[in-house]
């Protein structure tokens, strides 16, 4: 599937993305904070792009000036989330490169997905965690009408082999429905 904005399309990451998920997937400040390895080659960008970005409703952000990946997003749902769904609920993970921090692409995307889970997915709810101290991730849930749920203190993050304190907030779609022209 294909989706756009009006900034930008979503799409299936492709191999050739690779060296672009390079540049902002080898930055400290990305990975880390959501909660995986910083890459250190393009090569490596290229094997994550066959084994992790291929999944199942995972997209490239695709900014529509360039046509160039800036970021990512995805939908894991039901048994492929991170905390154990049912299958008509879904986890959402996204991060964006640095220099598009700030600039409402992220929400834009988020909002775009939430679009696909509920409406095209029939989906009940979408969860998102953040850790503590992303305070960027926190701020596009909140914005995309996310609610906070509960906080796990020790919760182990597999891909960095350390315990993090895990927030979780969610979207109903009940509650989307009520306030989509507002998010």
């Amino acid at each position: 599937m294909i989706f756009s904005t009006e900034r930008l399309i979503l799409r299936p990451w492709q191999e050739t993305d690779a060296e672009c998920l390079y540049e902002y997937a080898s930055s400290p400040d990305i990975g880390p904070a959501a909660g995986w390895q910083i890459h250190k080659s393009v090569d490596e960008s290229r094997q994550i792009i066959k084994s992790v970005l291929s999944a199942p409703n995972t997209y490239a952000i695709i900014n529509i000036e360039t046509l160039n990946p800036i970021g990512s997003i995805g939908l894991m749902i039901g048994k492929q989330s991170n905390i154990g769904l049912p299958e008509d609920e879904a986890e959402i993970g996204y991060w964006i490169g640095r220099p598009f921090w700030g600039k409402g692409f992220m929400p834009e995307a988020v909002r775009e997905i939430l679009r696909y889970a509920f409406e095209d997915l029939n989906l009940k709810r979408v969860w998102c965690g953040y850790f503590d101290g992303n305070e960027k991730s926190k701020r596009v849930s909140e914005k995309c009408g996310f609610k906070y749920e509960y906080t796990i203190e020790k919760f182990f993050v597999k891909p960095l082999n350390e315990e993090r304190t895990l927030h979780a907030t969610s979207l109903s779609r009940k509650s989307w429905k009520q306030n989509k022209q507002h998010i």
